[in-house]
């Protein structure tokens, strides 16, 4: 089986060069729902936090143990992200464990994104699978299945007091989404047309049950590839999809430099008029084995910028400053802020039923649940 890093590697051959621009029109329901909050983004998925409890993690920074959320906020944290899946293995994220979480991020004054995979497991932009309980629709009806589907999600958070900031249509849809119906990249040719039908049906969706201002976001994994986040963004704008965010994963033992993110934010903010979040990142702060299972990011020579952060946990906090800093030179005031992906996700749960952590080495806690230097990354 190709590792992710292959895989990885295999996708950025689909993506370059340049399209085309547009957009579209909403309704001024629609509108005054989109209306943008601009409130700069320090936040964390914590999506694993209810099965690392179920095991008996704890956490603490530098006093007693608390509940994860209630630790991030308290050093300046002030969103959560929760994914939901439609149908996972028992125990893994579905909407009401995310659901869950929001009303716990919610009572630390935390915002809520909600990120919607629309798949059973997970989805990415080498992996989009249609839930097995949607497998039979045609386009028709799976438009309508995405609409409902999401209008219910973003309605149920409202429903009990904890409505949403932001939501994601899709986890990096860099090659479409619900496959094979919304595959961008198929036998040599590009299908783009289908794939919008499916995103626009989602963002309706989202502002069908939102019952105050929500923010949509588009999230790609085009961290620091200029050439390959435009050429996705233009073909959907040219299609008439309307969003508000533009949000990009963005790991440097992956996605480069980060001078090249930089460069990618810069361009991104100025082209599409738009905010930019950089809402997955994470680095390590170990190279030690933690369960046998193979680190994502394994190797310094894989870590373009190891000499300006070292892989420590001072070099892990270094990292973040550096972070920050690019967010926050954005031109325009466009850098919207960054989201650190599972800082929570210890040892001990698998990324599957049966499977190892790879990300261990990447948390902002140590194995023993004592918060990192990294953990000041989160204030104002």
């Amino acid at each position: 089986m190709p590792t992710r890093r292959q895989l990885l590697s295999a996708a950025g051959l689909l993506l370059g060069g340049s399209a085309m621009t547009g957009c579209s029109s909403a309704s001024p329901a629609a509108t005054a729902a989109r209306a943008p909050v601009r409130r700069v983004v320090r936040g964390a998925d914590l999506s694993f936090t209810l099965q690392m409890e179920a095991i008996g993690a704890r956490y603490r920074d530098g006093g007693a143990v608390a509940p994860v959320e209630r630790l991030l906020a308290a050093r300046g944290a002030n969103l959560v992200r929760l994914r939901a899946w439609v149908a996972p293995p028992a125990g893994y994220s579905t909407l009401e464990s995310a659901l869950t979480l929001g009303r716990r991020a919610h009572d630390e004054g935390c915002d809520i994104l909600l990120d919607l995979h629309y798949s059973d497991f997970w989805a990415d932009q080498y992996s989009q699978s249609v839930p097995a309980a949607w497998a039979d629709q045609d386009l028709g009806r799976l438009v309508d299945t995405v609409r409902s589907y999401t209008r219910d999600a973003v309605a149920a958070f409202a429903r009990q007091g904890t409505p949403l900031s932001m939501i994601q249509i899709g986890n990096e849809i860099t090659t479409g989404m619900l496959w094979p119906a919304g595959k961008v990249y198929d036998r040599g040719h590009e299908h783009w047309d289908d794939f919008v039908r499916l995103l626009k049906a989602g963002l309706d969706g989202a502002l069908d049950g939102a019952t105050a201002r929500l923010e949509t976001m588009i999230h790609i994994d085009r961290g620091g590839d200029t050439g390959g986040a435009r050429y996705f963004y233009d073909a959907i704008t040219a299609r008439g999809v309307t969003f508000d965010l533009i949000g990009l994963s963005y790991y440097p033992f992956w996605h480069g430099s980060l001078d090249t993110l930089a460069a990618n934010l810069g361009d991104l903010a100025r082209r599409y008029g738009k905010d930019v979040l950089v809402v997955e990142t994470s680095y390590p702060w170990t190279l030690q084995q933690a369960d046998g299972t193979e680190y994502y990011a394994a190797r310094l020579d894989e870590l373009p910028d190891v000499a300006r952060f070292p892989v420590s946990p001072e070099g892990q906090a270094a990292y973040f400053e550096g972070l920050r800093a690019v967010v926050d030179a954005v031109p325009d005031g466009r850098g919207r802020g960054f989201v650190v992906w599972e800082p929570e996700w210890l040892p001990g749960v698998g990324w599957d039923v049966g499977e190892g952590n790879p990300y261990a080495n990447l948390t902002m806690f140590d194995w023993t649940g004592a918060g990192l230097p990294s953990l000041a990354a989160f204030r104002a």
